[in-house]
């Protein structure tokens, strides 16, 4: 693995601590009809940090701690802002496992980008609806 294979990793490990510490907010406001579509959602992220996690040591790079807490980009208070919250950080871990697939050298460090941002399009997907957006999918997911 590449030294620019290793940063686009970390940047996408960035990426997904921060959605797993939003998953908590998201989880603490969302309409509790969502329960398990946020646990789901949560543990999807957490699989995805560690499995990058896990990677960038077999690599040999150093792998950087998250942060101590994250700061949501609006008030999150009540379900629709919790919604709005997700459908961000899906966004966001979109754009970062997008890098991955475009800067990546290794076939194998690209198949798992497209995987995760496949993962993230879905996940973006649901939110939509849940907010009803329409339409609910775009067409290049994680293309700011």
């Amino acid at each position: 693995m590449t030294t620019a294979d290793q940063q686009a990793l970390i940047d996408a490990l960035s990426a997904e601590y921060s959605a797993v510490y939003a998953y908590g907010v998201i989880a603490a406001y969302a309409n509790h009809d969502r329960d398990k579509v946020v646990a789901e959602f949560t543990a999807a992220h957490r699989a995805r940090r560690d499995a990058t996690i896990d990677a960038l040591k077999a690599s040999g790079a150093t792998v950087p701690e998250p942060a101590a807490a994250y700061t949501a980009p609006f008030p999150v208070n009540d379900p629709i802002p919790a919604a709005k919250l997700a459908v961000t950080v899906e966004s966001d871990t979109a754009a970062c496992w997008r890098a991955v697939v475009e800067r990546a050298g290794d076939p194998g460090l690209r198949r798992t980008g497209i995987d995760a941002l496949t993962e993230c399009a879905a996940r973006l997907a649901t939110w939509q609806s849940i907010l009803g957006a329409t339409p609910v999918t775009i067409a290049f997911p994680g293309q700011a």
